[in-house]
């Protein structure tokens, strides 16, 4: 497999920096909740929230497991790694940024929205990523997006954020022809 970096360093934090000023203008001063979906989805939510404090003040954070929600639990050899969620605020009536590194076929998205459900009904939930590489199954589209990459299905699009990879970049790797 290939690879090539797309964005790296101080490009990603750009892409970041972008996507919280569009919040911040759409949104004012108005409560938001941020959930970050496991993994890097929090490490996007925690980097939005950081970004947005000084702006903002205090918004709400969380963590979504989506474990036991995943409809290809069938597929997988091993029984996956539960690391719970974590939502300390309450729900119901809140905005919630539901936040992910890549959005691909939007069945990771469909899973955390029916966790993030039982804990309640939100006014509204919208989707932040840093990257969107298509080929939807779902009829799902983020509401934020850092960057569009064109992909072709088979290949694969990797986010790695300092704290769980030691470098900030997004890779695209593509399969080679045989």
């Amino acid at each position: 497999m290939r690879e090539t970096i797309l964005y790296q360093g101080e490009a990603i934090e750009a892409l970041l920096h972008k996507m919280a000023r569009d919040l911040h203008a759409s949104h004012g001063d108005k409560p938001l909740a941020f959930v970050g979906i496991r993994t890097r989805g929090v490490i996007l939510a925690d980097r939005l929230v950081e970004i947005l404090s000084p702006l903002r003040g205090h918004m709400e954070r969380g963590t979504l497991d989506i474990s036991l929600y995943r409809d290809d639990l069938d597929n997988l050899a091993a029984l996956p790694h539960i690391e719970g969620s974590d939502i300390p605020f309450e729900v119901e009536g809140a905005t919630v940024i539901l936040c992910d590194d890549v959005l691909f076929t939007g069945r990771t998205i469909r899973a955390a929205m029916n966790v993030l459900l039982d804990y309640g009904r939100p006014e509204c939930i919208e989707l932040a990523v840093l990257a969107d590489r298509g080929h939807r199954e779902l009829p799902i589209a983020a509401t934020w997006c850092g960057a569009r990459v064109e992909t072709r299905r088979e290949d694969y699009l990797r986010v790695h954020f300092t704290e769980t990879d030691g470098r900030d970049d997004i890779a695209h790797y593509q399969r080679e022809a045989p």
